[in-house]
């Protein structure tokens, strides 16, 4: 069907049959599959054809959040030029540095609001890992529960190295405030 441009007028959903195909009015008999010659030796088939039906059309292919598919229908996947501003990632520029980390913990009667003081030693997407250097004790924390981070002094925010990971094996900041 044309727009009078030359043109191919484009498909609505609501007038097809749900997969590009026209949605046909009326009675139709129930279409039944075709037998194969391979299923009278008694093995199945891998895929069968249903007299009537159109053959599937392939799934089009995932495509990674962040990339695009060229015209080919390669994909490319982009990478960010520098690491992003997580506070995961903020944590791990100033391991080694003292802090004081304010969390939340809903719904609980002995304590609603705790503050814990230490060393930061790893950050991950859903966790925090601090030490308390004059006990010794270390705490696992959950991200989820953070509120606020406090420092003594400066904090490291400039990214180290152009397009570097930040990982828990990242040299330690130098100061230790």
């Amino acid at each position: 069907m044309t727009n009078g441009y030359g043109y191919k007028t484009a498909v609505s959903p609501a007038n097809t049959g749900g997969y590009g195909y026209p949605y046909q009015m009326g009675a139709q008999p129930m279409p039944m599959p075709t037998p194969m010659p391979a299923m009278m030796g008694g093995q199945m088939p891998a895929m069968q054809q249903v007299a009537g039906m159109p053959a599937m059309q392939p799934m089009p292919v995932n495509v990674p959040s962040g990339s695009f598919v060229t015209p080919s229908g390669g994909n490319v996947v982009t990478v960010p030029i520098v690491e992003e501003s997580y506070v995961e990632n903020i944590l791990r520029l100033n391991r080694g540095k003292m802090a004081t980390f304010y969390m939340t913990y809903e719904n609980n009667r002995e304590w609603n609001a705790k503050t814990f003081r230490g060393i930061i030693e790893a950050a991950g997407r859903d966790h925090i890992i601090i030490s308390d250097p004059t006990t010794g004790m270390r705490y696992l924390l959950l991200s989820i529960n953070l509120d606020y981070v406090t420092f003594d002094g400066p904090i490291n925010y400039e990214y180290p190295f152009q397009g570097g990971k930040i990982t828990n094996t990242t040299p330690l900041s130098t100061s230790r405030e």
